[in-house]
C-alpha cells in the first residue's frame, strides 16, 4: 500500500468523529432549546392561571357591589316615599288644623254611655292619662270658658275650659288640674292650654274631651268620629 493511500484512509475516521461531535452537539442544542421553551410555555400558564383568577374575583367584588347598591338604592326609595306620605298626612293636618287634645292616652268611657256618673249620658270621650299631662287645643280659636265649675257647665265637669272654633263648633276639656289661659284669649291648634287631672265628678285622672255645636251643655256630638272627619288619627 502506498504512503498516500494510508493518508487517505486515516483521514476518515476523524472527519467521522467530528461528524459524531457536531450531530451531537446539535442534539445537545435543539435538546436544550426544547426545555428553555418548555420552561417558558410553564410561566406563561402560571402567569394566565393568575390573571384570570383576579378577573374572576373583580367581576365578582363588582356584581356585590352592585347588589349591594342596588340594595341601598330600594331602601333609600322606600325611606323616601315613607317621609313623602308622613309629609303629606302632617300637611293634610296641617291644612284641617285639627289635632289630638292629648299626645299619648288610653280609650277611657265613650260619648253617649249611659251610667250613674252622668245626669243623662256621657257627653264626650275620655282619654286616660296620668295627672299633670299636657292638655292642647285641637283646634284653632277663642276660649269663651275657663275656670272652676266646669267653667260654668257644672260642677261634675272640675277645672274646665271651651274654646269656639267657628259658629257652630266648640270643644270642651274638664277634669283638669291646671287651667293655662283665660276667657278672650286666643289659641292655636297644638298650644298647651291645660293640664290634665281628676277634678269634678270623676272616678281617677283622665281627660274628657267634647266636641260641641254650643258653648253649653247638652250640645255635644261624637268627638273621635268628629276627630276622624278631620283625619285625626284617634
Amino acid at each position: 500500500m502506498s504512503k498516500f493511500s494510508l493518508t487517505r484512509y486515516s483521514k476518515k475516521p476523524a472527519l467521522r468523529t467530528r461528524a459524531a461531535v457536531l450531530v451531537a452537539g446539535m442534539g445537545a442544542s435543539l435538546a436544550l432549546g426544547a426545555g428553555a421553551a418548555s420552561a417558558m410555555d410553564g410561566g406563561a400558564l402560571q402567569a394566565l392561571s393568575t390573571d384570570v383568577a383576579s378577573t374572576v374575583h373583580a367581576q365578582a367584588d363588582a356584581q356585590k357591589k352592585a347588589v349591594d347598591a342596588e340594595k341601598k338604592a330600594a331602601a333609600d326609595r322606600a325611606k323616601a316615599a315613607a317621609d313623602r306620605h308622613e309629609r303629606a298626612q302632617r300637611q293634610l293636618q296641617k291644612t284641617n288644623g285639627w289635632e289630638k287634645p292629648v299626645d299619648k292616652y288610653g280609650i277611657g268611657e265613650k260619648f253617649g254611655l249611659a251610667g250613674s256618673h252622668w245626669s243623662h249620658r256621657h257627653s264626650g270621650q275620655d282619654f286616660v292619662v296620668p295627672t299633670g299631662t299636657e292638655v292642647k287645643a285641637a283646634h284653632e280659636g277663642t276660649v269663651v270658658k275657663a275656670g272652676p265649675n266646669g267653667g260654668g257647665d257644672g260642677p261634675a265637669y272640675g277645672n274646665a275650659i271651651v274654646i269656639k272654633h267657628g259658629p257652630h263648633t266648640y270643644t270642651q276639656y274638664a277634669h283638669l288640674s291646671k287651667i293655662q289661659v283665660q276667657v278672650g284669649q286666643k289659641v292655636s291648634a297644638g298650644q298647651k292650654i291645660a293640664l290634665s287631672g281628676s277634678t269634678g265628678n270623676s272616678t281617677g285622672p283622665h281627660l274628657h274631651f267634647e266636641v260641641r255645636t254650643g258653648p253649653d251643655y247638652g250640645t255635644g256630638i261624637e268627638p273621635v268620629k268628629y276627630l276622624r272627619g278631620e283625619h285625626v288619627d284617634v
